[in-house]
């Protein structure tokens, strides 16, 4: 089975929703792909100061204007897109990420390691690890950034039938890049890791985004990566497929080889 995905690597302008929309829209209308995978927080930029520019950006679902706009968008381009936003729930704040379907359908993760000062300002997610059906019913999981340092998020995503994991990212550390292609290998399954660039300050606080968004195959070969500084898209074609069979040789399975019994959690 050939299935395109695509993966945007992107520096946003801090609190600058509607140019930020704009711009990513521009990008995604010139691309033909079955699921595209944007970064964490796309729309707002990261180095937050105060609880009162997270307000200002985040969005309740489904009424939120950013919302609106990518469901509309999917339903023309006819592919599935993964976007990470900050979402409002009464008086809580997430740092979550959508996935939007071309039928219209959605689904929202919550992060659930949060990194630094995001525990400021952000709630730690409630939805847990969670597996949805992509365009053409492709099993997808979602985790966000720091997710990645957590060896259980990919491998709860795994075991719960994702065939690819879709990573939305704002990445300073220098180890997840490296690091995704173990979680690749130890559960049989594609990623995804789409993260910003740049350089971001907001009065004392200054962060530098690595860069180096990727998409890494089912034995944690890197099949595209971007580099470290520019903004930039990639797609390529892969066999969903593959994700299906988690055979090491003829003797040994990754998931049937397991003991639980001798793990402690």
């Amino acid at each position: 089975m050939e299935y395109r995905v695509s993966v945007v690597q992107f520096k946003p302008e801090f609190l600058a929703v509607t140019e930020n929309l704009n711009k990513l829209k521009a990008i995604l209308s010139e691309m033909e792909t079955d699921l595209v995978v944007l970064p964490e927080l796309c729309l707002s930029g990261y180095v937050f100061q105060k609880q009162e520019e997270v307000d200002k950006i985040s969005e309740t679902i489904p009424e939120g204007t950013v919302f609106q706009e990518f469901r509309q968008f999917s339903s023309e381009k006819g592919f599935s897109i993964v976007y990470g936003f900050a979402e409002k729930v009464e008086n809580r704040y997430y740092n979550s990420a959508a996935l939007i379907n071309p039928d219209g359908s959605y689904y929202i993760y919550r992060k659930t390691h949060l990194f630094y000062r995001e525990k400021l300002f952000f709630t730690s997610g409630d939805t847990g690890f969670q597996v949805f059906p992509a365009k053409g019913d492709i099993l997808v999981g979602i985790m966000i950034c720091f997710d990645w340092y957590f060896p259980e998020s990919a491998r709860t995503l795994a075991l719960k039938g994702a065939q690819i994991i879709c990573h939305p990212a704002n990445l300073v550390l220098p180890w997840c890049q490296q690091s995704m292609k173990t979680r690749c290998l130890e559960n049989r399954v594609f990623s995804i890791t789409s993260n910003r660039v740049g350089v971001e300050s907001n009065n004392s606080e200054t962060m530098e985004f690595t860069g180096k968004s990727q998409i890494l195959g089912t034995k944690g070969e890197v099949l595209l990566q971007l580099d470290d500084k520019n903004e930039g898209i990639g797609t390529i074609i892969i066999d969903p497929k593959l994700a299906l069979d988690k055979s090491v040789n003829p003797l040994n399975d990754v998931f049937k080889d397991r003991r639980r019994e001798m793990y402690e959690l």
